[in-house]
């Protein structure tokens, strides 16, 4: 596997991370038959050899979803990203393809709190969870399923999923949030990191953009034939 960096600048890079792969090492994997199975290397693994260098850590993805992740060089970066992403200053965007045809922009506004099955679900009515809020707008309304831009304003797991799942727009594939079948060729949770925007601590804005992924594009293709 070989990363196709998106930004490299004193102290920090940006890669686009693709669909399938952890952020960092997970468990152990078995096979069939109960024994440990090489498991695939996670995106800070080969960018630590792409780099010839540590790296750290600065926000996760989800091992499903695609797109713009960044990484410090250094201590003091990390430190100063990391507060970033914890106080909302990284604006961040996310491309995802919805079931069911959305003609209007949502603010979802709902409380998540944890579920069985490291799953995450709205609070209900006397539950205490964690403020999320998440903007949706349509992009491209298709036959069964939209394209859509959702803008995270806070950073709880699973945020965007859960939120659209609730509002009546699961994600087109999801096995743990909805469908678990293909749809249009995808496999996975089609949720790419489109677009994340920050200001480092000399004063300079960043944006870092990365472009819908090949299967996510097949899909797209696949999702305008007339139904």
């Amino acid at each position: 596997m070989h990363l196709k960096l998106l930004l490299e600048r004193p102290g920090l890079v940006a890669v686009d991370k693709p669909a399938g792969v952890a952020v960092i090492p997970g468990r152990p994997q078995t096979d069939d038959g109960g024994g440990e199975v090489a498991p695939v290397p996670s995106v800070r693994e080969v960018l630590q050899r792409q780099l010839g260098r540590e790296v750290w850590v600065v926000h996760r993805l989800d091992r499903d979803t695609s797109g713009v992740l960044l990484f410090a060089l250094d201590a003091v970066t990390h430190r100063q990203l990391s507060m970033a992403f914890e106080a909302g200053q990284v604006k961040k965007h996310y491309l995802a393809l919805v079931a069911g045809v959305l003609d209007h922009p949502l603010d979802l506004e709902q409380a998540l709190m944890p579920a069985r099955k490291r799953r995450m679900r709205v609070a209900q009515p006397g539950e205490v969870g964690k403020a999320s809020r998440t903007l949706v707008r349509p992009v491209e309304a298709l036959t069964v399923a939209t394209l859509v831009d959702a803008e995270p304003l806070t950073g709880r797991t699973h945020q965007i999923r859960v939120h659209l799942a609730h509002a009546g727009f699961p994600l087109l594939v999801d096995p743990q949030y909805g469908r678990k079948a293909p749809v249009a060729g995808l496999t996975r949770t089609p949720l790419h990191a489109h677009r994340a925007s920050f200001v480092l601590a000399s004063g300079e804005a960043i944006t870092v953009e990365s472009g819908l992924p090949a299967d996510l594009r097949a899909a797209l293709e696949l999702l305008r034939l007339p139904q």
